[in-house]
């Protein structure tokens, strides 16, 4: 940054990085006020790594899975929450925590309800759904954002046990399970291994490219192929 700001040195950088925090209550400072909030609007929790392969001695960075480099790399895990308004095509990140369980302890899991419970108990933004990836859906996520009134929608993997049968069954992986033309169309009801025994959800066969096709699932079961 020094090198492209002539009134700015590296030491004043510097001092500036070692001085100031900044937190995540910052970015809300900032953004708050910018924000075009719904009632329908989306959160969406994605994580990314920033890659210090290089700088293994920074304290938060470890070794960790990058969808973006598709391999274990070391670099410091962010977790992102976007508040999304797609009604009139914006979004703006609201929250993110640094992930180091081996300083706080705490999961990705246990950060995103976190940020959750502070976006519907203090920041009360409104919204109606959640969209996260394939690692956030887990029974203990899912059925948190349930217990709040909201919506989620995220991929499940293909070896999650599931039933279709309404108990006349054993479970069985998604990708066993057989597709009418209609449920192709409007999804399947279905209930997840470990679900409380009332608690069902529709599932989707979604053709993502030729030679993928993911498995998403939703707590809305109003909710069809659109």
């Amino acid at each position: 940054m020094a090198e492209h700001l002539e009134q700015i040195s590296h030491d004043k950088i510097n001092r500036y990085l070692k001085i100031d925090l900044l937190t995540p209550r910052l970015l809300w400072d900032n953004v708050k006020d910018l924000i075009q909030v719904s009632n329908h609007a989306y959160l969406v929790f994605d994580d990314t790594v920033i890659d210090k392969r290089y700088a293994i001695e920074i304290e938060t960075t470890k070794r960790q899975y990058s969808g973006n480099e598709h391999r274990v790399i070391q670099g410091i895990g962010l977790i992102n929450c976007i508040y999304v308004n797609h009604e009139i095509g914006k979004f703006w990140v609201v929250d993110y925590r640094i992930y180091d369980p081996d300083r706080d302890g705490k999961t990705k899991i246990v950060h995103v309800m976190e940020m959750l419970q502070n976006l519907v108990h203090h920041k009360a933004l409104p919204f109606q759904a959640v969209l996260m990836d394939t690692w956030y859906a887990t029974n203990k996520l899912m059925l948190y954002i349930d217990s709040l009134g909201k919506y989620y929608y995220c991929p499940l993997k293909r070896n999650r046990l599931v039933d279709d049968t309404l108990g006349q069954e054993d479970y069985k992986k998604i990708e066993l399970l057989s597709w009418n033309e209609q449920e192709l169309k409007v999804g399947k009801i279905v209930k997840i291994k470990k679900f409380p025994q009332a608690k069902k959800v529709k599932l989707f066969r979604v053709t993502v490219s030729t030679d993928r096709t993911d498995f998403i699932v939703t707590n809305d079961l109003s909710q069809d192929s659109t």
